[in-house]
């Protein structure tokens, strides 16, 4: 019997009938986002943290059914963490570093996604979305206790958009009748499907993968450890590639390769299920199913990802197929990327350009995802005799020879993008400054005497000093932070200054390195964060 962990009917934010419907015109709204998921309640939350009222309309009341994502990576985490919740997600995750790949019953060799100490966060955690998505709410209402100003509105349904100069007019349906609001921007954060996208007859590029793979989440007490397996052509012959996950709650999340040409409806009989759990699990594994899915690989974007006062965001904007961990991972990064500039525009601070820079980065960022994606999906789904040829070679020589490791494709997992010749990236001005942290760059993190590093980088712009003075005279409202790095042996070193003996970074509030220099005075950092900020 297939349980129903995750009903629908799982109500964080039931309807409730608001004022707004019962006004004689359309109420205005700073910001209204559509989509209840992780990418817009992580908008949401952002947003008015930042102290900006936000509306966020969804058309069910909570969670969905099923856990869809379930690979949560370390940027993620450290996203998470800024915005409140990311220690809570950790406690409850299910912590993986270590990664094996076998061909046919042979392991072909394991990788460590993070091989080097001094981090708060691990590579990756397994964790059910509708967590995260319940740890983003919770996190919701204790902000809106504190004073935020944030309006979660179950079964609000999109009927209707239309664009004006000056703001949005939004139709939507609830069970109590239509109304209307208006908002200066909307962010689209309703999936894949996106009715705002097909509202605006807008539509995705890019292409859809001839394959099918059956999703099987279960419960089981079985002693597998703690690792990801994936495994090309298993001799049990349950599908012709297979990947092995653990959850929380005894989860375990099962991938089985299909096929193109499959009957999806018969695929997904409990009978046939159990049949190919079976074969790979063994006859004396005692389990339960809980949710079981069938899709297919995309990876896909749309040309742009903002249209005047309409932005996308998340699986609306974009699709990769899910090995790789890219979906939710890359659409949390999203809402760190339009969260400040978005703030910044709403509070006069920045022009309305800067929100063009959030289509350009992300848009960058999405087409990483979907290069590493389809390489992935290439050579996990062979698509002639002789690519199949190739790719078990390549398995078979791994096997032996570390240099044809880097070949194998399991999916290559989820790594942050850096924004190499972003528009609002400044000059490299450090002379022997690490690769890992140059402008454009997400800031690693590094232990600190009293904690880690980036809980100390803050929200807003911070000019990080290393091994040096803070300068004088700086614009108000930035940030300073000074900090010895304790030796060229420290992590702090290492991951900033390398063969520099000190440095001036200029951080972002998504903590990426707008710039950094050698010497730097108020001028020069002045000049920086006006370019930071598109102010010239």
């Amino acid at each position: 019997m297939i349980q129903d962990r995750y009903p629908l009917a799982h109500r964080l934010y039931p309807y409730a009938r608001h004022a707004d419907q019962d006004a004689a015109q359309p109420v205005r709204h700073p910001v209204v986002i559509i989509g209840g998921g992780p990418i817009g309640l992580a908008c949401a939350l952002d947003l008015g943290l930042q102290g900006l009222p936000v509306v966020l309309l969804d058309d069910h009341e909570g969670v969905g059914q099923g856990s869809r994502a379930i690979c949560f990576s370390k940027r993620c985490l450290e996203i998470a963490d800024r915005y409140g919740f990311g220690e809570k997600a950790l406690a409850k995750g299910v912590v993986w570093n270590l990664g094996k790949v076998f061909h046919e019953d042979r392991k072909v060799f394991e990788f460590n996604l993070l091989p080097e100490d001094g981090h708060k966060f691990p590579a990756f955690i397994n964790l059910q979305q509708p967590y995260f998505e319940k740890f983003l709410v919770e996190r919701i209402r204790e902000a809106n206790a504190e004073g935020a100003k944030i309006d979660l509105r179950g079964r609000n349904r999109i009927d209707g958009l239309t664009q004006h100069g000056t703001h949005v007019a939004l139709n939507i349906a609830t069970p109590d009748g239509p109304y209307t609001l208006e908002a200066d921007y909307v962010i689209a954060s309703d999936g894949a499907g996106s009715p705002t996208r097909k509202l605006m007859g807008l539509d995705f590029e890019g292409r859809v993968f001839q394959d099918s793979f059956l999703i099987a989440d279960i419960t089981m007490a079985a002693p597998f450890p703690t690792e990801r397996w994936f495994a090309f052509e298993p001799s049990h012959g349950a599908g012709a590639s297979t990947l092995l996950h653990k959850q929380p709650d005894g989860e375990w999340r099962v991938d089985f390769q299909i096929g193109w040409d499959v009957d999806r409806a018969e695929e997904l009989k409990e009978e046939n299920v159990r049949r190919r759990l079976d074969a790979m699990l063994g006859p004396d594994v005692e389990y339960e199913i809980v949710w079981t899915s069938i899709y297919t690989f995309q990876c896909r974007r749309m040309k742009k990802f903002r249209h005047d006062r309409v932005i996308f965001a998340g699986d609306s904007a974009h699709q990769v197929s899910p090995f790789g961990a890219r979906g939710a991972n890359s659409g949390i990064q999203d809402a760190d990327n339009l969260g400040w500039k978005l703030g910044m525009v709403l509070r006069g601070e920045a022009p309305d350009a800067l929100l063009d820079t959030y289509c350009e980065e992300r848009r960058y960022g999405a087409d990483e995802n979907i290069l590493n994606s389809t390489r992935s999906t290439d050579f996990i789904t062979p698509k002639s005799p002789v690519s199949h040829m190739f790719r078990n070679a390549v398995l078979d020589l791994a096997e032996h020879h570390a240099f044809a490791r880097p070949l194998v494709n399991s999916g290559r997992l989820s790594v942050p993008c850096t924004y190499d010749g972003g528009p609002l990236n400044g000059a490299d001005a450090l002379p022997g400054g690490p690769a890992r942290t140059r402008p454009g760059a997400p800031c690693p993190d590094a232990p600190l005497p009293d904690g880690f590093l980036l809980n100390r980088l803050g929200n807003g712009f911070t000019l990080l000093c290393l091994d040096c003075a803070v300068p004088e005279n700086l614009p108000d409202g930035l940030a300073t932070l000074a900090i010895k790095s304790e030796g060229p042996a420290s992590a702090l070193h290492q991951r900033y200054l390398g063969e520099a003996s000190h440095a001036f970074y200029l951080i972002r509030p998504d903590q990426h390195v707008a710039t950094r220099w050698a010497e730097a005075d108020a001028a020069t950092i002045t000049a920086a964060l006006r370019h930071a900020t598109a102010k010239e």
